[in-house]
């Protein structure tokens, strides 16, 4: 069964990945959960910064604080219904997000689902696994499984000629990185890196479900998602939730 669901909102700059919990009950209802609540959240009407900041977003952007206020209310829903129905108890995911205005990527994390950034042939990490060290299957930090989430933050600038990649536990469990920034440099075209590297995944064994959003980042697609942006209120219903292999 495949648990794992992503999100492309392209003008929206918003990019999300879910990986459900392998081997617990309903690990596929909880990652579907997530990326809805998290859209749910992010498509209410902007408020007044000073109302909706969290004090554990006091020193990021708003984007940034919103993104982590949207990723913890889909803890508490994942959570909610895990206590109301004994058959999805102990239910829960991982969860990586990248929302993306004005050059700057606002990242949130929870779990060992990954974001990197890739720039001139070298892919650094933007996301730290929260796991054991050597147990990457052992997880410490996960969306649903109790009432309150710690939210991994961060704020990377990007350019023109850059990538983004966030990806599941099922592609770096099985392709090393320096074989992702290969394929990238090699490449180019997201759709291709993706194909290529859901190949390699399970020509080395693919021990999981595999999911992976790749995006070059282009000057003319970040002048389009600023000027939406500046225009419009933020959000929109359409962007969809799709199940991914």
């Amino acid at each position: 069964m495949n648990e794992d669901v992503y999100v492309v909102r392209l003008d929206e700059g918003l990019f999300l990945v879910c990986d459900g919990m392998g081997g617990c009950p309903a690990g596929e209802v909880a990652s579907q959960m997530a990326v809805e609540a998290i859209l749910d959240e992010l498509d209410e009407p902007l408020r007044e910064p000073s109302a909706s900041r969290a004090p554990e977003n006091e020193g990021y952007l708003v984007q940034t604080s919103r993104l982590a206020d949207a990723v913890r209310r889909s803890n508490q829903v994942i959570y909610n219904r895990a206590q109301e129905d004994p058959r999805q108890a102990g239910m829960g995911t991982t969860m990586v997000a990248a929302w993306v205005s004005d050059h700057i990527a606002s990242v949130a994390h929870v779990g060992d689902s990954r974001a990197y950034l890739w720039r001139r042939n070298r892919l650094e990490p933007l996301t730290r696994d929260h796991s054991l060290v050597g147990q990457q299957n052992i997880l410490l930090r996960v969306l649903g499984r109790n009432p309150d989430v710690d939210v991994e933050l961060n704020e990377v600038p990007v350019q023109q000629g850059d990538y983004l990649v966030l990806c599941s536990d099922g592609l770096t469990r099985m392709v090393p990185e320096d074989a992702v920034a290969h394929a990238i440099l090699a490449l180019r075209d997201p759709q291709t890196i993706c194909n290529h590297l859901i190949d390699a995944a399970n020509r080395n064994g693919g021990a999981d479900n595999i999911t992976l959003v790749v995006v070059e980042v282009r000057s003319r697609w970040w002048r389009r998602v600023a000027d939406r942006w500046t225009g419009q209120p933020r959000g929109g219903r359409d962007g969809q939730a799709h199940s991914a292999m």
